[in-house]
C-alpha cells in the first residue's frame, strides 16, 4: 500500500511581468544583484498601475485545485481532506482553506491551514501522507497559495522610482503570486511518498522575513499611523548566508528520514536551487556537501519564469515540471521547501507513478 501523487495543478494570475517593468516601477538594481536573483518574470494578482485587485488568494487556490482534481480524475465532492499553506490569507479568519472548500461546493470535509511560507506545502504533504496511511481518508488535496503583490504595491504606487531605497526594491523584483496543488491518494501500488523531514533551525535567530502589520503585535491605532499598514521586511544578507544551510540540512535529513541513498534521487526540486547567489554561497561557505554534489545536474525549479512564490513554490513548480515532461513515471523525486521567516525546511521523497498529462490517453 502506498500514498501516491495522482495529479497536480498550478495557476498564476494575469500576464507575466518582465523584469524590465519592475525596473520601471522601482528603479534598477546593480547588475550583479539582478543577475544573481535569476528571475526573468513573475505574475501579480494586482494591477501594477493602480494596485487594484484582479483576484485574491482563495481565487488562485481554487483554480489550482480544480486543475489538480481534473488531472487526477476526482470530483470536488469526493475530496475528504484539504490542507492549505499560505502566509498571505484573504482574512485572518476564516481560513483560506475553508473559503476554498466553499468555492469547491464541499459541504463538509476535514480541513487544515498551515500559516507558513516555502516549507508549508511540503509539511502539508507529510501530514496528508500519514492520515492516508492511517486510513483517516481515501484522498487529500494539499495546496500552497500566495498573494504577495498587494504588500508590494505601497512601495511604488505614486512614488518616484529613484526615491525608493534599494532594500525596498529587492522584494518587488523577487516576489510573485500563484497557487499550486497536489492530489494524494492511497493505492495498492508500490512507490509513492516515502516519507519526509521538517525542522525549524532558527529558533534563536531573528526572522529573515517579517510580514508586519494587521496582526496584534501592536495597538491597531498605532499600526494605522505607520507609513505602511502592512510591510514586508526581507533580510537579504541573512537569507544569502543561511538559506544554503537550510537546503543542505533539508537534503541530508530528508534522505535519512526516507531511508534512501541520495544517489538514487533522479530529480531534486529546490525552488531557489539554481540561482546564482545560492550556488556561490554554497561554495563560499563550504556547504557544497557530498549530498549536494551528488545532485549536480539534477536540481530543478521554475523560479526564473514564475518568481518567488512562497507556499506555492513547491506544488506550482512541481506541476510545471510534470506537465512539461521533466517529471515522468519511474523517477525518484525529492521535494525541498525552505523559508527564511524563522529558517524552516521541509523535504519529502516521492517515487513518481503518475503518467504525464500530455502522454495520458
Amino acid at each position: 500500500m502506498g500514498v501516491h501523487i495522482v495529479g497536480t495543478g498550478g495557476y498564476q494570475p494575469g500576464e507575466p511581468i518582465p523584469t524590465s517593468e519592475i525596473e520601471r516601477l522601482v528603479g534598477p538594481l546593480p547588475d550583479d544583484v539582478r543577475e544573481g536573483l535569476s528571475i526573468d518574470q513573475r505574475f501579480w494578482m494586482i494591477d501594477p498601475r493602480t494596485g487594484e485587485h484582479r483576484e485574491n488568494n482563495s481565487d488562485m487556490a481554487y483554480k489550482a485545485t480544480v486543475r489538480a482534481l481534473e488531472s487526477a480524475g476526482i470530483e470536488p465532492a469526493d475530496v475528504e481532506l484539504l490542507i492549505l499553506s499560505t502566509g498571505t490569507p484573504d482574512y485572518p479568519l476564516p481560513p483560506v482553506v475553508n473559503l476554498l472548500q466553499e468555492r469547491l461546493g464541499i459541504p463538509e470535509c476535514e480541513t487544515m491551514e498551515i500559516r507558513s511560507g516555502g516549507a508549508g506545502a511540503v509539511q502539508g504533504m507529510e501530514i496528508a501522507r500519514m492520515k492516508l496511511e492511517r486510513g483517516d481518508c481515501a484522498n487529500a488535496v494539499v495546496i500552497g497559495s500566495e498573494a504577495i503583490s498587494p504588500v508590494l504595491a505601497p512601495i511604488f504606487l505614486g512614488k518616484d522610482p529613484y526615491s525608493i531605497r534599494m532594500r525596498d526594491r529587492m522584494p518587488v523584483y523577487m516576489f510573485g503570486d500563484g497557487a499550486g496543488a497536489v492530489v494524494l491518494k492511497e493505492s495498492g501500488l508500490p512507490g509513492g511518498l516515502l516519507g519526509g523531514a521538517s525542522r525549524c533551525i532558527g529558533g534563536l535567530r531573528k526572522p529573515g522575513i517579517h510580514s508586519v502589520g494587521g496582526g496584534t503585535h501592536a495597538p491597531i491605532h498605532e499600526q494605522l499611523a505607520a507609513k505602511r499598514l502592512v510591510d514586508l521586511k526581507v533580510d537579504v544578507v541573512g537569507a544569502g548566508d543561511f538559506t544554503p544551510v537550510m537546503v543542505t540540512r533539508a537534503i541530508s535529513d530528508t534522505a535519512r528520514q526516507a531511508a534512501i541513498d541520495i544517489e538514487s534521487v533522479d530529480l531534486c526540486l529546490v525552488p531557489e536551487g539554481n540561482v546564482g547567489w545560492m550556488l556561490e554561497s554554497l561554495k563560499e561557505s563550504g556547504l557544497d556537501t557530498a549530498e549536494w554534489k551528488a545532485l549536480d545536474g539534477r536540481i530543478i525549479d521554475s523560479l526564473s519564469v514564475m518568481g518567488a512564490v512562497g507556499s506555492a513554490a513547491v506544488p506550482l513548480f512541481l506541476d510545471d515540471a510534470w506537465r512539461d515532461g521533466r517529471v515522468v513515471p519511474g523517477q525518484r523525486v525529492m521535494l525541498v521547501g525552505v523559508e527564511s521567516t524563522k529558517w524552516i525546511y521541509a523535504g519529502a521523497v516521492v517515487d513518481w507513478t503518475a503518467p504525464s498529462p500530455v502522454a495520458a490517453p
